[in-house]
């Protein structure tokens, strides 16, 4: 059958009920997840009239070029070190008194980067809102991870949890149209009504329950009670890249660098590249910009989708790396004819591939987290995964965007919008074939139960 040729196993129990503490939990740390992509994908949608209204720049020139690789690349950079650094306090002092304290420094900062003046002031913020989220997503699942002990159940909260990241993205671009539409009726900001602004802004929203919450559910109990018996090992980078780890933490980062190549350097670009169709060129601005929001709506669908459609087939995996390979390659068949052809010819093509697109990059993306608990064991799960996405991730496979934006000006096209979707097309290729050939040394798992 294809569930086999998917390394998919037909035959897996159900995992056994929540609780009613259990089910608060995971519906703090699903939101968690949610304000954690909004944060993150919020730059995309609002990138160029912030560029636009905070140094007159715009699409096409050098510089508008340089400060997209900057807002994108820096924060990115400055979260995977201070969120490697994150990683080890939170195997060191706890999973759940990390996750309040980045919960308050993303929060701060999403207000901070509305009410910026300059570009300078914007990076700043931007940077210290992503040192937040790299802090609080690898705390909030190595907590999820050690809270549930059935392996059936671990699983499935896992991936349904992470299943709120697309609401996430919804968010986001729900709160843009809205701020678009509608901002001339909120309150002013620096004595105006700018719409990304406030898209901002609403990012606060999710944080005022987590802030609530969070600081009265439990801690991890394998980390407490480890911590009690004075069993509990000191956290160790170094340790990472002994023998035993070494395979498992290089292959892991490359992997998730991978993703986030796509993530950042091609989706995240996409739009950049709504103007330049047909249908959209010669639009007033109002308009332009509503159906940028658009196809960034059903990107976060997609990313919905996508995250949903792992949760039910987490429970049945049997080989992992079969079925991570599997999405890779479907991966490849989806993004190449959407960004090669799709992003210069048609908003309704468009529309149509991202949300496949979407959907095919973040099934892989949830799979690397859902992976790595299973990896590591107590005293070096906080560090271990936050050394896969933070250094992984976000120090090296966020550069893409540099790498996008940088080919786009030497790239052939009638237009900026055409040449950045010719060079993603080329960062594809290229990105892909990098995740399939390490995806060959990825081990599976040796026990459904978490190492000790």
């Amino acid at each position: 059958m294809l569930t086999h040729g998917l390394g998919i196993s037909e035959s897996t129990k159900a995992p056994i009920r929540l609780t009613g503490v259990q089910s608060l939990i995971c519906g703090v740390a699903a939101l968690g997840f949610a304000f954690d992509l909004y944060e993150l994908l919020v730059l995309a949608v609002v990138l160029r009239p912030a560029l636009s209204s905070l140094g007159g720049l715009q699409p096409g020139t050098a510089g508008f070029n340089l400060w997209v690789g900057l807002l994108f690349y820096v924060p990115a950079l400055t979260g995977g070190a201070f969120g490697l650094l994150g990683g080890y306090l939170t195997d060191f002092f706890g999973r759940r008194r990390v996750l309040v304290w980045s919960i308050m420094i993303y929060a701060l900062s999403a207000l901070g980067a509305s009410h910026a003046n300059t570009l300078f002031a914007f990076l700043l913020f931007r940077c210290t809102t992503t040192i937040g989220v790299a802090v609080e997503y690898p705390a909030a699942i190595a907590w999820l991870a050690e809270l549930f002990a059935n392996p059936k159940q671990r699983e499935s909260v896992l991936g349904y949890t992470q299943g709120a990241v697309g609401l996430g993205g919804l968010m986001a671009t729900g709160a843009y149209y809205l701020a678009v539409t509608y901002g001339g009726h909120f309150p002013a900001i620096h004595g105006g009504h700018e719409a990304w602004r406030y898209t901002l802004l609403f990012g606060l929203i999710p944080a005022i329950p987590l802030v609530l919450i969070r600081p009265f559910l439990p801690e991890s109990p394998t980390w407490r009670q480890k911590k009690a018996r004075g069993t509990l090992q000191r956290p160790s980078i170094v340790e990472l890249f002994r023998p035993a780890l070494k395979r498992s933490t290089l292959v892991t980062a490359l992997l998730v660098a991978c993703l986030y190549a796509i993530g950042f350097g091609v989706v995240q670009q996409t739009p950049h590249m709504v103007p330049g169709l047909p249908g959209v060129r010669g639009l007033a601005a109002r308009q332009v910009e509503q159906a940028v929001g658009s196809v960034q709506f059903i990107a976060e669908v997609g990313t919905f989708a996508g995250r949903l459609l792992f949760a039910v087939l987490i429970v049945r995996i049997a080989s992992h790396r079969r079925f991570l390979r599997t999405l890779l390659v479907l991966g490849l068949l989806a993004f190449f004819p959407v960004y090669s052809y799709a992003a210069t010819h048609s908003l309704a093509l468009l529309k149509f591939g991202i949300f496949l697109c979407a959907l095919l990059m973040n099934m892989p993306m949830s799979f690397m987290w859902s992976y790595l608990p299973r990896v590591y064991p107590t005293h070096l799960r906080g560090t271990g995964e936050s050394f896969a996405f933070n250094v992984g991730g976000r120090m090296l496979g966020t550069s893409a965007v540099v790498l996008t934006t940088q080919l786009a000006t030497v790239m052939p096209g009638a237009g900026p919008a055409t040449r950045v979707a010719h060079s993603a097309a080329i960062v594809v290729l290229l990105v892909y074939t990098i995740a399939l050939v390490t995806s060959s040394w990825l081990r599976d798992p040796e026990s459904d139960q978490l190492p000790d």
